[in-house]
C-alpha cells in the first residue's frame, strides 16, 4: 500500500500505539490526536486520507468531530467505539461515519477496513476531485475555497445548501447518487421521506445553473435511482 496519511484519534495512547503498529506494517503513515479538538487541528495542517475516530474523549467526542469534519470534507472516518449498541452505530453512521467497529477489535479485521475504505476513497471515489480547490465539467465551475460557482463564466448566487449539494455531485461526475445518499451527506440526518425536499433543491439548482432547465446540460435524473452531474468536455 502507498504510503497514505492515517489519522487516529483515541484518548487512550496504548490504542493508538497499537493502532500505529498495525498500521505501519502495512506502509501507511501514521498521525495521532487525542481528542476530538486537536483531530481538528491535525486535518487542517496535514494531508490526511483516512481517520479512525473513538465516540468517547473529552473536549470534543468522535461524533461532534465526526459531523465538523463531514461539513467539509469527505474523507473516510472508521468510528471505534467500546459501544456496540445497534443506535450506537446508526448514530455514528448518521453523523458521517463511513464504518464502525467495536473494542476491542481484531486488528486484521481492522487492517481489511482500513484497506477498503482507502481503496474506495483514492481509487473509485475520485480522489484528486474530491480535494481540489477547484472543480469543473464544461463550463460549470465550483471553488472549493470561496465557495462560488460559474457558468460559462458567470457566477451564480446558491444557498448553503444548494452549494453543498453540487460540490457533492460535481465530485464524483457521472456518479448517479440516490435521494437518501444527498439527503444523508448534505443534511446530515438520517433520510425519511426526503424525496420531495432534494427535488426541489435540485429544481432551484437547475433553474440557477442551465440555459434551459427542462432540458438540462448538466445535473441530470436518472430514473428511479437519483441525480448525477454529466460530464463534459
Amino acid at each position: 500500500m502507498d504510503k497514505y496519511n492515517v489519522l487516529v484519534v483515541d484518548d487512550e495512547k496504548e490504542i493508538t500505539d497499537a493502532i500505529e503498529i498495525y498500521l505501519s506494517n502495512e506502509g501507511l503513515n501514521i498521525l495521532k490526536a487525542y481528542d476530538g479538538m486537536e483531530a481538528l487541528d491535525m486535518l487542517m495542517n496535514n494531508d490526511i486520507h483516512l481517520i479512525v475516530m473513538d465516540v468517547m474523549m473529552p473536549k470534543l467526542d468522535g461524533l461532534k468531530a465526526t459531523f465538523d469534519i463531514r461539513k467539509e470534507r469527505n474523507i473516510p472516518i472508521i468510528i471505534l467505539s467500546a459501544k456496540s449498541e445497534d443506535v450506537d452505530k446508526i448514530m455514528g453512521l448518521n453523523m458521517g461515519a463511513d464504518d464502525y467497529m467495536t473494542k476491542p477489535f481484531n486488528p486484521l479485521e481492522l487492517i481489511a477496513r482500513v484497506r477498503s475504505q482507502l481503496r474506495r476513497y483514492l481509487k473509485l471515489g475520485n480522489y484528486e476531485a474530491l480535494d481540489k480547490d477547484e472543480i469543473s465539467t464544461g463550463g460549470l465551475f465550483l471553488n472549493r475555497i470561496n465557495k462560488t460557482v460559474s457558468v460559462d463564466g458567470e457566477e451564480i448566487k446558491l444557498t448553503p445548501r444548494e452549494y453543498k449539494i453540487l460540490n457533492l455531485l460535481m465530485s464524483s461526475p457521472d456518479r448517479v447518487f440516490s435521494i437518501d445518499e444527498i439527503y444523508e451527506k448534505v443534511w446530515n440526518e438520517f433520510s425519511y421521506n426526503a424525496d420531495n425536499t432534494v427535488a426541489v433543491h435540485i429544481r432551484r439548482i437547475r433553474e440557477k445553473i442551465e440555459i434551459d432547465p427542462k432540458d438540462p446540460k448538466y445535473l441530470k435524473v436518472v430514473w428511479g435511482v437519483g441525480y448525477k452531474i454529466a460530464k463534459q468536455k
